[in-house]
């Protein structure tokens, strides 16, 4: 909500307000006394040092961070803490260093609590005037680094030149021994305040507060004012709006010229007042581009405005009295408040005989255009500047200027006219300024506001217009008394809540809730407000689902506002520009029906219908599905009271949403960009027709329909990649309700007829050569009843099976595979599962071995392209099939689970459950656990369920996070114990240990190597655990996912010494067979490969036997590769293993050996590094490569 700094400011002046400080999340006080205080001394101590200083400048910031929300709470503590600083300061004996760190410290709290309060606790003595003038003239303004000493200097000034005897006793005299004449200390302040004003930091704002203080002086005011106008005139007349230091200069003045307006006497510069009006026109300022230049020139005009106008309170004011809530209540307790102050009638009197200028008339035009302007910070000083003047003008001149705002709400203005005028209004109710007798004309302006959008080709404007509106609401919430704003309550409740509810800013829906809180607690005449706001509340309105869904339909049961709300869906939201909004719109639709059943049927279809085949996009797209919501919902309150749908809705209404289909395909709808939003949208329409049991069977329309769902399906390829999926699932949520209602003839029963046509013809699409036909085919099969698929479900699982196995091969089409799958799962959990049934009908001992391979290879389907591990969707999906149809024919007929198949099926599950993507980590976790602890049914022939289960306990199911490496790992290891369970899950671990995200390497390294140095003292175990690694490589060398994170976890296994029992046997058949394996390599060309099995070969020199010098002999011929990286990476490594082997070769020409390694350029050319390569080979004693 936008908020108003004067508003804060003067809470306690002239309305008598001091809001009551409500305690949340709030501080009591300033609880960081001590650490402060010990920060401050110890300045002497580093101030020379940077790094300290830095560390003790961030510490302040961090403490003084923390009441940034409640700067008041510094107040008890500024002095001791201004005067330990300010002491520094003052000491003849400080460094500069000292002396700016000690600036920077100030400004650091003048931030926090804001310079007004700030300066007002520097000393302001008369011993420390020429102090600090002396200091700020030694100041260098170019030095960038010490701008704090310069503004806190000025600051500080600002203060001390407000003594109150004339500056010129100060001068003594200014004749000096030398007979040099001294400046005038008023000619001092004056030429460092100008020169500061010109300067390119933030030392510009401090001077013009340093020039509105000195000016306002009695003595500086005879002498200098004139002439500091005159400089002002000139300098912006020789600046421009086109550079940037130009721009910073006329900032500087524009500001200077706005305090000194506003903290002069108005006598002084009455006569000034023209000329620099005259001045910003002739400059064209407010039509300049740059923000600040114009929110600067409105500034000092609003000032000029009040310069013209005599000081006084309008006397035609409404005045409320006590705004402050607690006070109110006391009084109301006590004695009656009344309602209006009568004024004095000298005050009437001098209302009446007062002239306005006529620059006044100049200075609210240019206030009235400011309302306009494209620049918020503009907008809000000229609302500012509106509500000022305005305050000291006559009533009927006053009514003007509401007149002239209220010009602002139409609809040939743009949104920043509409916001101006909110604000404008905003200020003039807050200031007593908006009498209760322009209410009729304001509220519904402000009406319109709250519900303002204009749109702006794919989105809209009007977000700030909306939050403007919100703060007029809150504002006037505060400004009147009840009795002013009861004829319009009921407006303004309903409007609030629909902005709270179904705005689709979040900053818009909050700022509306504020509103609407305000008002329940300042009128007390809202309708059911105290219940309202406990519900939507400021956090409970953040979720634009949950506003939509939940809190409208609690708000909506309140009668006063559910038809202000259902028509503002129907009008606003409906045909939104956000397909979310109109989305949500007709989900609404279908909650709030209940509660107005008969006027959803009499007016809001009727409104509805000729929408949903007009020619506006969005309103077409948002009416259907608006019909489709509210049909369903009528269906569903019609069971509660045994009548039908058709009973509800006329017959008028009925054609019209049957005939919603063919009028948009006559008129070519579903093509194009349209189409894909129309297609979801009838589909939708479709479904909800279907579930309402519309009597629509056998009729021509239900063909029409299966056309859309099927040319849908063949036409994916044409849909934009964003819409693919709603539309989907949109298309097949429409045909499982469409073939269940309208294509079965009797319970059990589908028509022979559509059901070989569908079947045959999907089955068909299985092999399209477009990889969203066939997904969507897939789904179509597995959505279809039950009645459908059986008799045909031997056609469909094998359709079914080709494409996962054929597309398989061809590595792409994953979609279409994951959904394969996941409509195998379907069409068997459909049609269940029979011992003696037919392989035609139902899961069987015929074809559950090809279902459960088809579903087991598919969970390793580990396909890769652009989009990463895209396999990974496939493998999700099979193992959410597997567990459905292990969990159906576990239920149904366990005989024909064989043990193989569960076997197999944990096995792989449990590789999922040792890998490195946490989210398929989870899944296959969760999986697990699922199946070995179901009990009804229990999974029959799970390997080591005993062993399982006192590794897994029931526990588990909830408390095991396998998202969390830290958990997961310490848990799946432990079935490296399980022979059955060893291999698939040493699989997973080895690609968890060799991936590259570091939380899932450290986590799976601890848990593996915690079970290895379990075994490695037992030879027995160990040998078996190394079978299994050998294995895996072996099966997996041309396997790039596999092969190189397995190299660097037999490094790294190698590097900690679990091995070291094998080392002591001379040439020991591990090392043999993994030397082997990886000799394979040699003539690769991928390079992370090259250099995995470089860092196993040096580890593996550490054995015994002729395997050493077959290893030495392959890292000799890796040191001349034609790769410079393999060269460079070799060496390195060779370095540091003969480093730690020295055994390796003879003592007398270790120091060669290793000198030549470590001084040779490996990546220089290739027959010098040969050379030196051939070196090595005659110092080590192994044969040259040749």
């Amino acid at each position: 909500m936008v908020l108003n700094e004067s508003e804060k400011q003067n809470s306690g002046g002239e309305e008598g307000e001091s809001d009551a400080i409500v305690k949340g999340c709030l501080l009591d006080g300033f609880s960081d006394i001590e650490e402060t205080r010990a920060l401050i001394s110890s300045l002497p101590t580093f101030h020379g040092d940077f790094r300290s200083t830095e560390v003790a400048t961030q510490k302040l910031l961090v403490i003084m961070g923390k009441y940034r929300e409640q700067p008041h709470l510094l107040d008890p503590h500024l002095e001791w803490m201004l005067d330990m600083i300010i002491v520094f300061i003052r000491s003849e004996k400080s460094p500069p260093s000292l002396v700016h760190l000690s600036f920077k410290f100030l400004i650091i709290i003048c931030t926090v609590r804001g310079y007004k309060i700030f300066m007002q606790r520097l000393p302001h003595e008369v011993a420390v005037f020429h102090p600090v003038l002396d200091l700020l003239s030694r100041q260098d303004p170019k030095d960038l680094e010490t701008w704090q000493t310069r503004y806190v200097l000025l600051l500080w000034l600002s203060m001390t030149c407000l003594l109150p005897f004339d500056l010129y006793r100060l001068d003594g005299n200014l004749t000096s021994d030398d007979d040099s004449i001294t400046e005038p200390t008023m000619d001092r302040i004056l030429a460092i305040a100008k020169s500061y004003l010109l300067a390119p930091d933030m030392c510009r704002f401090a001077a013009s507060v340093l020039i509105s203080k000195f000016m306002k002086r009695r003595d500086v005011t005879q002498k200098y004012l004139g002439g500091f106008v005159d400089w002002c005139f000139q300098t912006v007349s020789q600046k421009n709006d086109q550079s940037l230091d130009d721009i910073r200069v006329l900032e500087s003045v524009l500001q200077s010229l706005a305090k000194l307006f506003k903290h002069g006497e108005r006598d002084d510069l009455l006569q000034y007042a023209p000329a620099v009006l005259q001045c910003v026109e002739q400059k064209c300022l407010l039509e300049s581009s740059q923000s600040m230049l114009k929110k600067l020139s409105i500034k000092l005009i609003q000032r000029l405005g009040l310069t013209f106008l005599k000081p006084r309170l309008a006397a035609w004011r409404y005045q409320r009295g006590s705004r402050c809530l607690a006070a109110k209540l006391s009084m109301s307790q006590s004695t009656p408040v009344t309602d209006e102050v009568t004024p004095d009638m000298e005050t009437r009197q001098h209302d009446e005989g007062y002239d306005i200028p006529e620059e006044v008339e100049t200075v609210i035009e240019h206030l009235l255009v400011g309302l306009k302007d494209k620049d918020t910070i503009v907008r809000w000083s000229a609302a500012k500047g509106i509500g000022r003047v305005t305050g000291r003008l006559p009533k009927e001149l006053a009514d003007v200027v509401v007149g002239s705002v209220l010009d602002c709400f139409t609809y040939q203005e743009m949104d920043n006219a509409w916001q101006g005028g909110c604000l404008a209004l905003a200020e003039l109710g807050r200031r007593g300024l908006l009498l209760p007798s322009r209410l009729t004309d304001v509220v519904p302006v402000i009406i319109k506001a709250l519900t303002y959008e204009e749109k702006r080709g794919a989105c809209s404007a009007g977000q700030d217009v909306r939050d403007a509106a919100c703060y007029v609401c809150w504002a006037f919430a505060r400004a009147y008394e009840p009795k002013e704003l009861k004829p319009y309550v009921a407006q303004i409740a309903s409007a609030l809540l629909v902005t709270t509810l179904f705005d689709r800013s979040v900053t818009c829906r909050r700022a509306a809730s504020a509103a609407f809180q305000e008002n329940v607690g300042r009128q007390g005449n809202f309708p059911h407000g105290i219940d309202i706001v406990t519900e939507a509340d400021y956090f409970a309105v953040g979720n634009l689902t949950n506003c939509y869904l939940n809190i409208s339909v609690y708000v909506a049961s309140f009668p006063e506002y559910t038809k202000a709300m259902i028509d503002h869906l129907i009008s606003m939201k409906i045909n939104h520009w956000d397909i979310v909004i109109r989305e949500l719109s007709a989900k609404a639709l279908h909650k709030l029906t209940p509660l107005l059943p008969d006027y959803m049927t009499t007016t809001v279809l009727l409104q509805l219908l000729p929408m949903a085949t007009g020619f506006d996009l969005h309103s077409r797209h948002g009416a259907i599905l608006a019909c489709a919501e509210i049909t369903h919902a009528l269906y569903k309150l019609g069971l509660q009271t045994s009548r039908s749908v058709v009973d509800m809705i006329s017959p008028e209404c009925v054609d019209a949403l049957k005939n919603i289909h063919q009028t948009l395909h006559d008129r070519k709808h579903y093509r194009g960009f349209g189409g894909e939003l129309m297609r979801p949208a009838m589909c939708t329409l479709i479904e909800k027709m279907s579930l309402s049991k519309m009597p629509f069977k056998n009729q021509p329309v239900i063909t029409g329909w299966q056309w859309l769902i099927d040319d849908s399906i063949s036409s994916f390829h044409r849909v934009s990649g964003s819409e693919k999926d709603s539309i989907l699932a949109a298309v097949i949520s429409g045909l499982s309700a469409l073939s269940e209602e309208y294509y079965v003839e009797e319970p059990g029963q589908a028509k022979s007829q559509v059901q070989d046509l569908l079947v045959s013809q999907y089955v068909d699409w299985l092999k399209s050569p477009r990889m969203l036909t066939r997904s969507g085919s897939a789904l179509a099969l597995g959505c279809l009843p039950t009645c459908m698929i059986r008799n045909k479900l031997k056609q469909i699982l094998e359709g079914l099976r080709q494409m996962c196995t054929i597309s398989q091969k061809e590595g792409s089409f994953v979609e279409a595979r994951r959904d394969a799958v996941t409509a195998i799962a379907q069409v068997c959990v459909k049609v269940g599962v029979c011992v003696h049934g037919s392989p035609d009908s139902s899961l069987c001992p015929e074809n559950i071995a090809e279902v459960c391979d088809t579903l087991l290879s598919s969970m390793n389907d580990y396909t890769t392209d652009s989009r990463g591990d895209v396999g990974a969707w496939v493998r999700e999906a099979a193992m959410t099939s597997m567990m459905d149809v292990t969990l159906l024919v576990a239920g149904g007929a366990p005989e024909i689970l064989s043990a193989d198949i569960v076997k197999s099926m944990m096995c792989c599950l449990a590789q999922q459950a040792a890998e490195k993507i946490d989210r398929y980590r989870a899944h296959a976790g969760s999986v697990f656990l699922r199946l070995l602890h179901s009990t009804e049914p229990v999974v029959p022939h799970v390997p080591h369920r005993e062993e399982l289960m006192s590794i897994f306990p029931i526990e588990t199911i909830t408390s095991l996070n396998w998202r969390a490496a830290s958990q997961a790992f310490q848990y799946i290891t432990q079935l490296l114990r399980l022979p059955q369970y060893r291999y698939h899950t040493l699989l997973g671990l080895t690609v968890s240990m060799g991936g590259i995200s570091e939380s899932t390497v450290h986590f799976s390294s601890l848990a593996m190597f915690e079970y290895v140095r379990g075994i490695q003292d037992d030879e027995a175990a160990l040998g078996q655990f190394g079978d299994v690694l050998l294995t895996i490589f072996r099966e997996n060398l041309c396997n790039d996912r596999v092969s190189i994170p397995f190299l660097k976890m037999v490094s790294q296994m190698f590097a900690e010494g679990y091995f070291e029992i094998f080392t002591t046997q001379e040439n020991h058949q591990f090392c043999m067979d993994l030397f082997a394996l990886c000799k394979t390599f040699k003539k690769t060309r991928d390079i992370p490969k090259l250099c995995a099995c470089v860092s196993v070969f040096c580890e593996m020199i550490q054995f015994q036997g002729e395997v050493r010098k077959s290893i030495l002999f392959q890292l000799l011929i890796l040191l001349g590769h034609p790769f410079p990286v393999v060269r460079r990476n070799t060496a390195s490594k060779l370095y540091e293993t003969l480093m730690t082997y020295s055994d390796v070769m003879n003592a007398d020409v270790l120091d060669d050996v290793m000198t030549l390694l470590y001084d040779t350029k490996w990546e220089g050319p290739l027959d010098k590094v040969r050379s030196h390569r051939n070196q090595l080979c005659d110092w080590l004693e192994v044969s040259r490569p040749q």
